[in-house]
């Protein structure tokens, strides 16, 4: 379905950008991992990924410094010949009061969750207008949709990165380029295992039941989503199947948004 095609996939060495990455190459698309990781790992997921024959390419490109952002998309047409695909995953979480909330962490997380979205679409655009084609795919969360207590900047960068989805799709409504929000409820990645080790050491409970408490708070179905599913779903929005959807923010969330 996307041979041929070019993606970038932000904050996918592992969790759930690693699951779209996979997805899309499944599907035929060449892609450019983004993240963090030892030389050795990256280079031995590089070599699982491309064994079908896509390319894969690799960036270190830290999206909280703009100047590395565009420096991703201009590597990425350079290394695979253009950007078709757009996903938009790299983020960080903080957990404060708002009246003790860092201010240094409020313009990080703002930065990695949101504003690095908008600049690697920023820069990105102009190439899929080439084509008049591309996909943009912005993973969200189930807080761009609803609120949690102490965690004003995760829960203001994803309400404003389904904003900027929406005015993105709009602008694009009568090209063949389409943007779309996906809405992870509890997804368990590196970025979860914190939050539930952090809440069983301050609880003084075990790691299992950390995380049931965790899902029980929030999401009915008492599991958590999975990459694979999420990466399935941004392969979808890639598909002809897809091309009306847009400004669309999908709910991978166990019900956690129907409450």
């Amino acid at each position: 379905m996307l041979k041929g095609k070019s993606a970038i996939v932000t904050g996918s060495t592992s969790g759930i950008g690693l699951g779209i990455a996979r997805a899309l190459v499944a599907q035929g698309a060449n892609v450019m991992l983004n993240g963090f990781g030892e030389a050795a790992a990256i280079s031995a997921l590089q070599a699982e990924l491309g064994k079908g024959g896509a390319k894969i390419a690799y960036s270190g490109a830290d999206m909280t410094k703009p100047d590395q952002v565009a420096g991703l998309v201009a590597d990425t047409v350079r290394e695979l010949g253009s950007v078709d695909i757009l996903v938009n995953n790299a983020g960080m979480q903080h957990v404060a009061p708002v009246d003790a909330f860092p201010l240094e962490m409020w313009d990080k997380v703002i930065q990695l969750n949101l504003t690095s979205c908008f600049q690697a679409i920023r820069a990105a655009l102009p190439e899929m207008k080439k084509r008049n084609w591309g996909r943009i795919v912005n993973i969200a969360s189930a807080h761009g949709l609803v609120a949690s207590a102490e965690k004003s900047a995760y829960v203001a960068a994803k309400h404003g990165l389904i904003g900027l989805t929406k005015v993105v799709a709009l602008e694009t409504a009568k090209s063949g380029i389409t943007a779309n929000a996906i809405c992870p409820g509890w997804v368990l990645t590196p970025l979860v295992q914190k939050q539930i080790d952090a809440l069983a050491a301050r609880k003084g409970i075990s790691g299992e039941a950390a995380k049931i408490e965790l899902l029980a708070e929030k999401q009915p179905s008492q599991e958590f989503a999975t990459p694979e599913q999420i990466g399935g779903l941004a392969a979808f929005l890639c598909s002809p199947a897809a091309d009306q959807i847009r400004g669309a923010s999908l709910s991978i969330d166990g019900g956690w948004t129907a409450q």
